[in-house]
């Protein structure tokens, strides 16, 4: 009989690894695959196969608690999901299910200004094996006819959020010139520490799209990290998070350009706990969509 390995309690958490609790969330391959038959995906052999080297590293499954499809089970589901939040941090699979909700939330007149990447792919672009496949995720879902995206963040067991403006305008207008702002939660950790990752992450789209900018001007996109509501605890950056996306969404500018400052919201008394928490109950009581 094999003898088991003991896991060294001592040990960093590592978001990559499928012994990790925060590595639970709904990218399951298995489910990821059902998923993309059930949209009619031909899929050969070996497509499945990479999507398995994926997420080879970034499950267990979180179907034990994630809302399932009938009525009462998703209501006392989602109650579960609540107390989750409010005592652990947010994982992945809750937090895309409420980012899901909120997203649905708004008005198709609201969302044709912006778009989303999932929250899992800027940890999977730093994985080389992976990279190819994010960026040609990426590119399909045409961020530069947006003009705010969001990327949330998760890494070193934290979450962030990025938001990529004016990517479609020329790198010179003075008017709606491209930007990044990111918004972290606990800026005690440092959030530029993200930036030589991020301006490789964002290069990469560009060669991807086959834009002409050239690489020069791309690395001169300003990167802004404004004073925003910080955390109290070690457990909220998640709903942050989605707040951030949320108020954004309610108060973003048609224009603005970082030679006049951040948009006009987007100061350090944005918000306060109060606010969070009315915004979370107000986001459970929106009807509960399928993903």
């Amino acid at each position: 009989m094999v003898k088991k390995k003991l896991r060294n309690s001592n040990a960093p958490i590592d978001l990559a690894s499928a012994d990790s609790d925060y590595s639970k969330h709904r990218s399951c391959w298995r489910h990821m695959v059902a998923h993309l038959h059930a949209q009619k995906k031909r899929m050969t052999k070996r497509e499945i196969e990479e999507i398995k080297e994926i997420f080879e590293f970034t499950t267990p499954c979180f179907s034990n608690t994630f809302p399932h499809h009938e009525r009462s089970k998703r209501r006392t589901n989602c109650k579960n999901i609540i107390i989750h939040k409010e005592k652990k941090k947010l994982d992945t699979a809750a937090f895309e299910w409420y980012f899901r909700n909120l997203w649905k939330s708004f008005s198709d007149d609201k969302k044709s200004s912006f778009g989303y990447l999932d929250c899992l792919w800027f940890s999977f672009y730093l994985k080389t094996s992976s990279r190819e496949k994010v960026l040609n995720w990426i590119k399909k879902k045409r961020i530069f006819s947006k003009k705010y995206v969001f990327v949330p963040i998760v890494c070193w067991n934290h979450w962030s959020l990025l938001i990529l403006c004016h990517f479609g305008e020329s790198l010179e207008s003075k008017i709606r010139a491209p930007c990044m702002l990111l918004l972290d939660s606990l800026q005690m950790a440092n959030p530029k520490r993200l930036e030589p990752n991020i301006r490789k992450f964002v290069f990469d789209i560009y060669k991807e799209e086959g834009r002409p900018e050239s690489k020069q001007l791309i690395t001169k996109i300003p990167m802004l990290v404004p004073k925003v509501p910080q955390q109290r605890n070690g457990e909220e950056c998640g709903n942050f998070v989605l707040y951030f996306i949320n108020l954004f969404m309610d108060g973003a500018p048609e224009n603005f350009s970082v030679s006049e400052g951040y948009p006009y919201f987007m100061k350090k008394n944005w918000f306060g706990p109060e606010a969070l928490e009315h915004f979370f109950r107000k986001l459970d009581s929106i009807p509960k969509l399928d993903l």
